[in-house]
């Protein structure tokens, strides 16, 4: 997904508009940016979590006052604490209030923010608050802070990233040709801290040298030593003796009650278990749970082929199709074998008939009431073809349930994307809205390859406190983690020790990985460490914010609801009981009796809130609206038109300065710039060629007849899909093969990459599967069978040895019509 930079912009008004126009009811009110002068930013990382300090200036440089907003995009691990915005005339200042004050609508009529939607390609939630007029000249200073959590890297690495709307770098008018900077300056600092020691700080651009601020180098500094980077700032922090689980203790609030969330210490946990991949061969564990509405069974049946044979060997699995009841396909999960997928693909047309509305709720609450089947990692993946009218009940029930497993969640309708990203984000999966039936297959199985991945299971934490002292895990540890994945958890000490400072704690990480018990242990110091910016306990609020969220909607009283509103407005951090409103505070100057006197402050309220853009990944002057452009595509297509654009602007430059050195610099022009988000709890999209339809048509007779294990078996069926006769098959069958299903096996995998080739995404955890079966029963016998299936089929399909093993178990095979051996 693509996200826009935004930052500060004015609304560009045509003279003699009407009155809807200047009151922004129009969709069409142009969106200009506001140049950017200075960004002044101070980043505070404590391990893996950041609090970020920023001062932005802004000038407005045209000859005509303008109405500004700002909107600033925020990522999934990102959350606003604070916000104002000062000119000359007046400070306006973001503030939290519960809903029930009902401040918040008096400023619906005043600011209709359609016309961003309509602009807008972002998607997901952004931070946007009017701030009035800009006259010609002046500055805005807007103040931001926000807290975020940080990705684990390579070497234990904490990694920040500078958002655009602070570094807009993208914008070619924002650099200067002739000295390669931009027109705007920066000046970041950032102060870096954790028990195990700074080792070293690295960028994509100079730094000044670590300066240490504790003897034991717990602590230090660096800052931006030259011109920023033409491309995102990255900002990666190593420590000492990288763990696979770490522990750091913040220090509370003094000014907060002692037992309040911010008033008592806080452990802020990382787990990022050492997970390989795979051995070749291995059955794959893991359980798989499908949950179909009526709508779907009708439209993607071949979608639905594709998915449950591609399936590992080894996993469970299961089908619930959702209406007016519940109805699964069996009554829990069981063994991926050959009898239990065929007698489910056999029961899914006749369950579907009997259903009516659907009932999302109920079928969810009956898999969680279901056992999971020891050492395997719950995976649902649900299709929502309309907006169920239960959705907060859907998204509660999901949050109480959210350690316990991951949600794939796939909308084929705008209404349902928001519950679609929420049960992925609650649950560290991935939402993915779909328009097109026959691109659905492709999107599934992209999914599918990602939650294949191998996981650590039956996670526990456990801990070694001094007397009088116990620690609590704000919502739980997950019972799973995957290969990649690095976990963010906060948890709250309780109790008093009679010597924090000197007191020493242990924490042991527990689980298993491929059957074998895994422990890691580590002790950390319970002095509390910090700055007092506290980010570890505003992202710990965010998460227990959720928590009270989902007891709220399950019916568990007032307390729970209260209790929200307090930790939101002491903390800073918004949820749903409470709602940002702008305060505006204007002075002015009036003449009495001769003398200049200041008159009191005059408050006003302004629209100010969190919005949900629903933008597309390209725009519809650009790319027809029929057409899904993958992430990766579009980033090449976009980085090359920039990189144009700002090769255009600067030879333009230059040859203006060659014939009029004293010329002045033309105005910068108007265009927005994108940065790329991690698509993982955004929505994403692929895209969608004519040619996939003729895929899933061409290959989805032969699709159905392979069995579990990877084989097909040597039939009539087959030399039907294939568009053999079957005895020339029977004929052509290399006297050295020692069973029919391999020969069958060679013919099938050599007729799907001679027609595959191309759109290789739908078939290539099939082959996976196919490969690995033969080469644990005939590599011996595979080339004189190889070379007869190309002669047979008229194909020039080439045997590749020498690969390494892992290959049969990477998803990402070669794709050069080969059939890969093991060395």
């Amino acid at each position: 997904m693509w996200r826009e930079s935004f930052g500060l912009l004015e609304k560009s008004y045509v003279s003699g508009a009407p009155a809807s126009f200047l009151l922004g009811k129009d969709l069409h009110i142009p969106l200009c940016p506001v140049p950017l002068c200075s960004a002044v930013v101070d980043v505070a990382i404590q391990d893996y979590v950041a609090d970020v300090a920023s001062e932005l200036i802004y000038q407005n440089k045209s000859r005509t006052s303008s109405e500004v907003i700002f909107v600033f995009p925020l990522a999934p691990h990102m959350t606003i604490y604070s916000f104002q915005a000062l000119n000359e005339d007046a400070k306006v200042q973001a503030l939290l209030q519960d809903e029930t004050q009902q401040l918040h609508k008096a400023t619906k009529g005043q600011e209709n923010w359609e016309y961003l939607q309509h602009q807008s390609e972002h998607s997901g939630e952004v931070f946007a608050c009017f701030l009035g007029s800009l006259s010609p000249g002046k500055e805005m200073v807007v103040t931001l802070r926000y807290v975020q959590e940080l990705p684990r890297k390579l070497g234990g690495a904490a990694q920040f990233l500078l958002p655009a709307t602070l570094h807009p770098h993208r914008k070619y008018y924002t650099w200067n040709c002739h000295n390669n900077k931009p027109y705007y300056s920066l000046l970041l600092t950032a102060s870096l801290q954790s028990p195990r020691g700074v080792v070293n700080a690295e960028a994509n651009c100079a730094l000044t040298p670590l300066i240490y601020t504790a003897q034991d180098h717990s602590a230090a500094q660096v800052s931006l030593a030259e011109t920023p980077p033409r491309d995102d700032f990255e900002l990666l922090v190593y420590y000492g003796d990288p763990t696979e689980v770490s522990a750091v203790v913040e220090k509370g609030d003094p000014g907060a009650p002692v037992g309040s969330l911010l008033g008592d210490p806080l452990v802020l946990v990382t787990l990022s278990p050492s997970i390989p991949d795979a051995m070749p061969g291995q059955c794959q564990s893991g359980e798989f749970i499908f949950l179909l509405d009526t709508t779907f069974l009708e439209r993607a049946q071949e979608s639905l082929l594709f998915l449950l044979k591609s399936l590992p060997l080894g996993c469970y699995f299961n089908i619930y199709c959702y209406g007016a009841t519940s109805v699964g396909i069996y009554p829990q999960s069981v063994e991926y074998t050959q009898d239990n997928l065929t007698k489910a693909m056999q029961r899914i047309p006749s369950t579907s008939s009997c259903l009516g509305d659907a009932d999302l709720l109920g079928t969810l609450r009956t898999i969680y009431n279901t056992p999971q089947p020891h050492g395997h990692a719950r995976q649902l993946f649900i299709f929502m073809t309309g907006l169920p009218p239960d959705k907060e009940a859907i998204a509660a029930e999901v949050c109480h349930h959210r350690n316990s497993h991951r949600c794939f969640s796939f909308c084929f309708s705008e209404d349902s994307a928001a519950l679609a990203m929420t049960l992925a984000r609650e649950t560290r999966g991935e939402a993915t809205y779909v328009k097109s039936d026959k691109e659905l297959a492709v999107v599934v199985l992209n999914c599918l390859k990602r939650a294949l991945k191998p996981a650590a299971e039956g996670v526990s934490l456990s801990w070694t406190l001094p007397l009088g002292l116990e620690a609590e895990v704000l919502g739980g540890t997950p019972r799973s983690i995957f290969q990649g994945e690095h976990i963010h958890l906060y948890a709250k000490i309780r109790g008093e020790a009679q010597d924090m400072k000197v007191a020493t704690g242990v924490l042991t990480l527990q689980f298993s990985l491929n059957g074998q018990n895994v422990a890691h242990t580590i002790p950390f110091p319970l002095c509390p460490q910090g700055d007092g910016r506290l980010a570890g306990h505003r992202l710990a609020a965010r998460c227990l914010l959720g928590m009270l969220l989902a007891d709220v909607v399950s019916g568990s009283g007032d307390e729970p609801r209260q209790r929200a509103v307090e930790i939101s407005l002491t903390s800073g951090i918004i949820c749903p009981f409470t709602s940002y409103v702008g305060v505006r505070t204007s002075q002015w100057v009036t003449w009495y009796q001769g003398p200049l006197a200041l008159l009191p402050p005059h408050q006003s309220l302004v629209a100010c809130q969190i919005l949900q853009l629903r933008g597309s990944i390209c725009s519809s002057s650009c790319f027809p609206k029929s057409i899904f452009i993958p992430p990766g595509w579009l980033t090449a297509v976009q980085e090359s038109w920039f990189a144009i654009q700002r090769l255009t602007h600067d030879i333009a430059a230059l040859a203006q300065n060659g014939a009029h050195s004293k010329a002045p610099k033309p105005p910068p022009p108007s265009i927005y710039s994108l940065e790329y988000v991690d698509p993982k709890f955004v929505l994403s999209s692929q895209i969608f060629w004519p040619w996939v339809s003729k895929a899933i048509d061409e290959c989805q007779e032969l699709v159905a007849l392979q069995n579990v294990d990877g084989s097909w078996t040597l039939s009539s069926s087959l030399a039907s899909a294939l568009q053999v006769d079957e005895a020339e098959i029977k004929g052509k069958m290399p006297g050295e093969v020692t069973e029919p299903s391999i020969w069958a096996t060679v013919l099938a995998v050599t007729w799907l990459q001679k027609k595959n080739r191309y759109y290789q995404d739908l078939c290539e955890l099939l082959e996976a599967k196919a490969v690995t079966w033969l080469c644990s029963r005939a590599a011996s016998q595979l080339d004189k069978c190889l070379e007869a299936a190309n002669t047979l089929l008229e194909s020039s399909v080439e045997l590749v040895a020498g690969k390494a093993a892992e290959n049969l178990t990477d998803t990402s095979m070669v794709r050069s019509c080969s059939i890969l051996l093991p060395e």
